[in-house]
């Protein structure tokens, strides 16, 4: 029986694809393979999270797998979100590229199988990926599906020609670079955005308005960039390798903003992209 604490809660929402997602995840982009990946997964996991995502990119597959087996946490409570990159793309290499990533992970599946890019040769190319990814939910070793870093003109370049419509759609996601127009597309159609770098990687800690709401609440700013997304039905996949900031980013759920403290923080978007990634520049 486990002795691990209890999830945060309630934080969980279903999927087009029929699993449950948790709200709150911990992201372990650019955190360094072996002992501090290890030890940020350990920590989020003691500390209640429930939801890991990682990538073929990230190079620290195994240590998520690694902290996943050591927490003694039975496998149906987690959920594990990992990516096929770009130079994997086509329907042969998704297979490929998935198995690859199971056994580093040592999982029977994963919860989450994201595209993590709509970077391809070709859109014929994209769509083969997606073929893949299809195949590999039929045979079970993905429970849900989805996309990263995708436009509406790649999402719709996907759907018109799935079995499947996506899950999620994981893009860059705070109040400075915030896109009515995705979410109303995405809500149409029951896919879930899943926003990556919500905190911004600290860049606009010290905006006013955000600031200003923290003072109210009595919160940090982080609590309240991430709180922001929770209020919007976002996912949200914060990275710390800070047991103490990990803490802090888990705190969100016990508190809320109002609908004007949200509108004000929607009214912030500048297009301030901290990665340089915009998906509108692919062709």
């Amino acid at each position: 029986m486990s002795t691990a604490p209890e999830p945060l809660g309630p934080t969980r929402v279903r999927l087009n694809q029929g699993n449950s997602i948790p709200l709150l995840g911990l992201g372990v982009y650019q955190s360094q393979p072996g002992a501090e990946t290890q030890q940020a997964v350990t920590w989020a996991l003691e500390l209640g999270y429930r939801h890991i995502d990682t990538a073929a990119l990230y190079e620290n597959e195994a240590d998520v797998g690694a902290a996943i087996r050591a927490s003694g946490i039975p496998r149906e409570e987690l959920f594990v979100t990992t990516k096929l990159w770009q130079s994997e793309h086509g329907f042969e290499k998704s297979q490929k590229a998935a198995h690859a990533s199971l056994r580093r992970l040592g999982l029977e599946y994963v919860d989450l199988y994201l595209i993590h890019s709509p970077r391809a040769d070709s859109p014929d190319e994209r769509r083969a990926s997606w073929r893949g990814l299809e195949k590999l939910h039929k045979d079970g070793l993905c429970r849900a599906i989805g996309v990263s870093n995708y436009g509406i003109r790649h999402m719709e370049e996907l759907t018109d020609a799935a079995d499947i419509v996506p899950a999620v759609n994981q893009v860059e996601f705070h109040p400075f670079v915030f896109d009515p127009e995705l979410v109303a597309y995405c809500d149409r159609r029951g896919i879930r955005i899943e926003a990556w770098a919500p905190l911004t990687r600290g860049r606009r800690f010290e905006d006013a308005t955000v600031q200003a709401i923290a003072t109210t609440h009595h919160r940090t700013p982080a609590q309240v960039l991430l709180r922001w997304g929770i209020e919007h039905g976002f996912v949200e996949i914060p990275k710390s390798v800070h047991r103490e900031r990990i803490a802090e980013n888990g705190a969100i759920f016990d508190f809320s903003l109002s609908e004007d403290e949200v509108r004000t923080l929607d009214a912030l978007s500048d297009g301030g992209r901290v990665s340089g990634w915009n998906p509108s520049t692919v062709p």
